[in-house]
């Protein structure tokens, strides 16, 4: 993470060098764009079932055309801790009358559930200018596509409990994964002339998903569901961007 950082500011480094002897309140400039971002997702359809709400942390980069149109790719971690799914919906038959379960020294685990996800997606946009304070900024409309992940985090801390470790978790952790749509509406700030540039914006996504085990051991006997799933994501995502400019060559008068 600090060697990410440090990649981030030497980039932003060179670019303030190079902003100087650029016009951005007059002129739309063509730049790669590289970024880091946060949002916060709430969910709907069949991922409600699971899941409360996520935080989203990721990366950003890509392409800002001369005529404000954009083309990238962004790479998102997803995590949360709000399991609508309790202990002994869960684990089924592992769990005893009041709903505890044991570990290998017969004392009641302390199991802890946690969301976990990946997104990865494809994105083109377009900017408004007219709605903006200069030629690079204004209304940013992106839509995207790309690949969803997402899963329970198990975990027993220092305690071991046999029946679901290693890989008896792939049996409870409702592995699913598909194409993910998404869409995007916010605001696109390009700075005249300093490092301030940054998006912020609501989202929503529409993941096409499966179920990727086979089984769910709280359900022995059955096949765990096959049919398409509508997992929905929407909230509020906000960015940092670092565009790399090209440094204008130097101009030389001669008597």
């Amino acid at each position: 993470m600090k060697c990410l950082f440090g990649i981030l500011l030497l980039i932003s480094f060179t670019s303030f060098n190079c902003l100087g002897q650029r016009n951005m309140a007059d002129s739309t400039i063509g730049t790669p764009l590289f970024g880091i971002q946060y949002g916060v997702g709430w969910t709907g359809g069949d991922l409600a079932d699971r899941y409360g709400s996520f935080n989203l942390v990721g990366l950003t980069a890509g392409y800002k055309f001369s005529k404000n149109w954009y083309l990238g790719v962004e790479g998102n971690f997803m995590f949360g801790n709000k399991i609508r799914m309790n202990i002994p919906e869960i684990f089924g038959a592992l769990v005893d009358s009041k709903g505890n379960m044991t570990d290998q020294n017969g004392d009641i685990a302390n199991i802890q559930l946690f969301a976990r996800g990946l997104q990865v997606n494809i994105e083109i946009a377009k900017v408004f200018s007219r709605l903006g304070h200069n030629e690079n900024s204004g209304l940013m409309v992106k839509i995207g596509g790309g690949y969803l992940n997402h899963r329970m985090r198990i975990e027993t801390n220092d305690q071991v409990v046999p029946s679901i470790e290693t890989d008896y978790k792939r049996g409870y952790d409702r592995l699913t994964t598909g194409f993910n749509a998404t869409q995007f509406l916010g605001y696109l700030f390009m700075s005249d002339n300093n490092f301030l540039n940054f998006y912020a914006g609501g989202f929503i996504e529409e993941g096409f998903t499966k179920n990727r085990r086979k089984y769910f051991y709280d359900q022995p006997g059955l096949l765990a569901p096959t049919e398409m799933r509508l997992d929905i994501l929407y909230g509020f995502k906000v960015g940092w961007l670092i565009p790399v400019y090209k440094r204008k060559p130097k101009e030389f008068y001669y008597n």
